[in-house]
């Protein structure tokens, strides 16, 4: 077995070789082939207790202190506030003259396990980069960090997508011999949510022939599964799972969680139910998590009872936190055949704000009232959809449309939204002006129908056999003899069928 530092050293160099053999990207699309399987999970020889190394000190809960811990954590919440009342550009002496004048390197030595160190980047994490700042101040000041407060620092510079300096902050932990399985994980997740999957694959590999960590933890797979759920690679997911027990660590609810979001993202629905009863039945009690990803899976499947039975579980949090997900609901009640699906829609919608609009919502909507024949609310989305400069192009929405005006016989409104969505430059189709000829007919209002026929021409619609064939039943049923054979006369100069009744007028 190399010596400590001589094994530091060659994961260093292995991981720097690794990692930065070619420039990062957040954007990166997922790789068309993966390893093996086989090339993670193989057995990996481990040296007896005896020969390994000791563990590192985790962070561990705060005690034996000369102060209540409450206290300083009120302490440490100040600190955060006015660092985070800088602007949105600081400069990096602001950040540690504010750390110099709270006297925090005082502070931070009464907690040599790094708890209150944490604890400050916890109230930065919506900053990530301040949060990083304070981390290297700490470093500078105090000496090398513990492994959580790494771990905690890639963390924050992966959600920061800053992947080099994630990077980093790990090689300078394992440089210094600080090194855990931890900031392996860590360095996963940051690869993960920045898209680099074959990156975590890589980590994930050096963590799994690592003697010093001890291999992977149950952390390490369920970030693992999240890689394989992001890119739908479901055999991936469940050979993980394989290998969970195979090393005879047990699922946790960080693992079903996992597994049922990555079932989600494949819509496989019967897994994703599956696997949620098979959690209840390994005695793991379904938390809040759980349940918004089980909502969201009856949503998409449209499931409608069980995603209302769902809901009614977390319907305070929902209402409260996640607007997306009532969206989620939203849409699949667009979907459904729930006769009362209007009125719940309707609850739903009261929930978001007027000033959080989003154009395919609105025009999903707009679709459903149509097909429901409800004009007024449907009229109403129109014009938020105008007012917000949505343009429509999906003929399915504009012919739901015309069919609602059509049943509710309403020409002269459907004469009106046609000049509107002209106007806003919406798809038009000849479905809008057939509609309105066969309307106006219907009222003896030929002028009106022979200004929509000028109105295809000025759009350049030209008239297709169609709308021929309505001229002619309209004449036809109106008694102008004339205008019927001109009708005919221009389908057969246009090389058009015409009506099986055409001859017999003609003979006559």
């Amino acid at each position: 077995m190399k010596p400590p530092s001589q094994g530091l050293c060659y994961l260093s160099l292995k991981l720097h070789i690794r990692l930065f053999k070619r420039p990062f990207s957040s954007k990166s699309s997922p790789p068309s082939s993966y390893p093996p399987l086989s090339a993670f999970f193989a057995p990996v020889r481990r040296p007896p207790p005896s020969e390994s190394l000791p563990d590192f000190p985790g962070r561990r809960s705060p005690a034996g202190r000369h102060r209540p811990w409450p206290s300083v954590k009120a302490r440490i919440s100040r600190i955060a506030h006015e660092i985070l009342s800088l602007s949105s550009e600081p400069d990096i002496s602001d950040v540690s003259t504010i750390l110099e004048s709270r006297s925090v390197a005082s502070l931070l030595r009464e907690f040599p396990d790094g708890s209150a160190s944490l604890e400050l980047m916890f109230h930065l994490r919506s900053r990530p980069l301040l949060a990083l700042e304070v981390f290297n101040w700490r470093r500078e000041r105090l000496g090398e960090a513990s492994e959580e407060e790494h771990a905690k620092a890639i963390s924050l510079a992966g959600h920061a997508g800053d992947l080099n300096r994630a990077a980093e902050i790990f090689l300078s932990g394992c440089a210094n011999e600080v090194k855990s399985s931890s900031m392996y994980n860590a360095l996963m997740g940051a690869y993960m949510y920045n898209g680099e999957s074959k990156k975590a694959l890589s980590v994930f590999e050096d963590l799994r022939v690592d003697e010093d960590c001890g291999g992977p933890t149950i952390a390490s797979y369920n970030i693992l599964i999240s890689v394989f759920s992001r890119l739908m690679l479901v055999d991936h997911m469940e050979a993980v799972v394989q290998s969970i027990r195979d090393a005879g660590l047990s699922l946790s609810r960080i693992t079903y969680n996992v597994l049922i979001r990555g079932y989600i993202t494949a819509w496989m629905w019967e897994e994703m139910e599956r696997t949620f009863n098979a959690m209840g039945e390994a005695g793991i009690r379904p938390d809040l998590q759980t349940h918004l990803l089980m909502l969201r899976g009856y949503a998409h499947s449209g499931n409608i009872e069980r995603m209302e039975m769902t809901y009614g579980l977390v319907k305070k949090h929902v209402d409260a936190n996640d607007i997306h997900l009532i969206r989620t609901m939203i849409c699949s009640y667009c979907k459904s055949v729930d006769p009362e699906k209007i009125r719940k829609i309707e609850a739903l919608m009261a929930l978001i704000p007027k000033e959080d609009y989003r154009p395919w919502l609105n025009v999903l909507l707009i679709r459903v009232y149509a097909q429901e024949g409800l004009m007024e609310g449907m009229e109403e989305l129109i014009q938020e959809a105008l007012d917000h400069d949505t343009v429509v192009v999906a003929m399915g929405v504009m012919r739901a449309i015309v069919s609602g005006y059509y049943h509710n016989d309403a020409v002269d409104r459907l004469a009106a939204f046609t000049r509107r969505a002209e106007a806003a430059r919406w798809r038009m189709c000849r479905s809008l002006y057939h509609c309105q000829m066969v309307m106006y007919a219907a009222q003896d209002r030929f002028e009106d129908m022979h200004g929509v026929l000028m109105q295809m021409d000025r759009l350049n619609l030209w008239r297709v056999k169609r709308t021929y064939v309505i001229m002619y039943k309209v004449y036809m049923k109106a008694g102008m003899r004339r205008h019927v054979e001109m009708v005919i006369g221009t389908l057969w100069k246009l090389g058009h069928d015409v009506p099986q009744d055409a001859p017999l007028l003609c003979e006559s």
